[in-house]
């Protein structure tokens, strides 16, 4: 089931930011890459740390623990030494608010 919840104002993430945000499942880290908001698990699949500060290559996200490769469309483990990927999240705009679902479906 969907659950819609707010993340942060449009006009705060601008094109190239990042925001972690705290959810009920975890901390979520919320990315516009040329003008696409896609939003992951904050939590690499190889050891557990963020991803959030780490460095963005296009529409991929890299590990700064350990260099293991996201993809932020996905969240498939494209390179080790991580092998499982994370989760990812429906991201959506509603009268200026981004809202990210967080739901089971």
């Amino acid at each position: 089931m969907s659950e819609w919840v707010d993340a942060v104002q449009e006009k705060r993430l601008k094109d190239g930011a990042r925001q972690v945000v705290a959810t009920a499942i975890g901390p979520v880290a919320l990315f516009n890459v040329a003008g696409e908001l896609l939003a992951i698990e904050d939590r690499c699949s190889h050891d557990g740390g963020e991803l959030a500060c780490g460095e963005l290559d296009g529409d991929e996200i890299i590990c700064p623990r350990h260099g293991a490769r996201f993809s932020l469309h996905s969240g498939m483990a494209l390179t080790p030494p991580a092998y499982e990927g994370i989760d990812t999240f429906p991201v959506r705009v509603v009268d200026g608010m981004i809202q990210l679902d967080i739901g089971d479906d």
